[in-house]
C-alpha cells in the first residue's frame, strides 16, 4: 500500500457522475484535500410508468417479512409514495424487518425515519442475500427496486426459500441535457479522476463519448469504480485499469483515490531517480 501523504489530491480535477444533491458530501471531503470536485451527472431518475403495483404493496407492507433496500434512490422512492399515499411508513410494528445493501442507504434510511435492522457487509445485493442467508426461508420480501437493476438479488433470495415481490419504485434514464464541454475537457485530458457510483452511469459515460474513447482513458486517468457491482460493469466494458472504492461512503472514495494518486506519485518519482 502507498504511502498516503495529504497532499495527494492536491490539485486532482475529480469528476463525480451523480447528481449534484448527491454529490455533496463527497465534494466536501475532496475540497479538503485540495481536490477540484467537477459534478457532471450521468444518471436521472424518473417516476414508475405504473405505481399499481408500488401502491399495491405499500398498502400491504406490513404482510412482509422483510423490505430490502438497494439503494438511496429506492429509499426516496418508497417514502415520498408513502406519503402521498398517507401510508405510516415510519410507525411500522415488528414487519417488516429492514435490511440495506450498504452503509450509505442504511443512513438515508434511517434520516427517512426508518428503523434499519440489518447493514450488507459486502454491499452487493446477491451478497446481502448470502448474508443473510437462511432467515429468508419461508419470508415474505418486499423489493422496490430500479426499472434498470441487477437480476442477480431476486434470484439469490429464491434460492434461499423466499417469495419475493420485486416493484419498479422508479426508473433510471440518461439526462436529457449532459455538458458536452465538459465531457470533452475529459476526454482530451483535462481531468484526473472519473468516479462512477453505478453500472448505469457508466454505460451511459460509454454512450456519449464512445467505447473507443473509454478504453483510452484508461491509460490517462483514475476511472474510479464505487463498488463491486460497478466494477464488473466497467470491466464487462473492456476497462481493465481500474481504481476500485469499497463502498459508497465520502470517506472510502476519498481513501481509494488517495491510495492511488500517492502510489502513482511514488512510481513516477521512482522512475525519475533511476533517469
Amino acid at each position: 500500500m502507498a504511502e498516503v501523504t495529504p497532499k495527494s489530491l492536491a490539485g486532482k480535477r475529480i469528476v463525480i457522475t451523480r447528481s449534484a444533491a448527491q454529490s455533496e458530501a463527497l465534494a466536501r471531503e475532496l475540497s479538503a484535500r485540495g481536490a477540484i470536485p467537477v459534478v457532471i451527472p450521468l444518471v436521472s431518475f424518473a417516476e414508475p410508468e405504473d405505481f399499481a403495483p408500488l401502491d399495491a404493496a405499500l398498502a400491504e407492507i406490513e404482510r412482509f417479512d422483510w423490505m430490502i433496500l438497494t439503494s438511496a434512490q429506492a429509499v426516496h422512492a418508497v417514502a415520498k409514495r408513502g406519503e402521498k399515499l398517507k401510508l405510516s411508513l415510519i410507525h411500522l410494528g415488528s414487519k417488516p424487518r429492514i435490511a440495506c445493501v450498504g452503509p450509505v442507504t442504511a443512513e438515508t434510511a434511517r434520516q427517512a425515519g426508518f428503523r434499519v435492522e440489518y447493514v450488507g457487509e459486502t454491499h452487493t445485493g446477491a451478497g446481502l442475500a448470502d448474508e443473510l442467508g437462511n432467515r429468508l426461508q419461508g419470508s415474505k420480501i418486499f423489493l422496490p427496486r430500479s426499472d434498470r437493476a441487477n437480476p442477480d438479488l431476486p434470484s439469490a433470495l429464491s434460492r434461499y426459500g423466499a417469495e419475493v415481490t420485486e416493484v419498479i419504485a422508479y426508473r433510471t434514464l440518461r439526462p436529457s441535457a449532459v455538458d458536452e464541454r465538459q465531457l470533452r475537457e475529459i476526454a482530451e485530458g483535462g481531468t484526473e479522476a472519473v468516479l462512477f457510483f453505478s453500472p448505469s452511469a457508466a454505460q451511459h459515460f460509454g454512450e456519449l463519448l464512445g467505447s473507443e474513447r473509454l478504453h483510452a482513458l484508461q491509460d490517462r486517468l483514475a476511472i474510479t469504480a464505487v463498488g463491486p457491482v460497478t466494477a464488473h460493469a466497467l470491466r464487462e466494458a473492456g476497462v481493465r485499469r481500474l481504481v476500485i472504492s469499497a463502498d459508497t461512503t465520502a470517506a472510502a472514495v476519498v481513501e481509494a483515490l488517495e491510495e492511488h494518486f500517492a502510489g502513482t506519485v511514488k512510481q513516477a518519482s521512482a522512475g525519475a531517480k533511476r533517469e
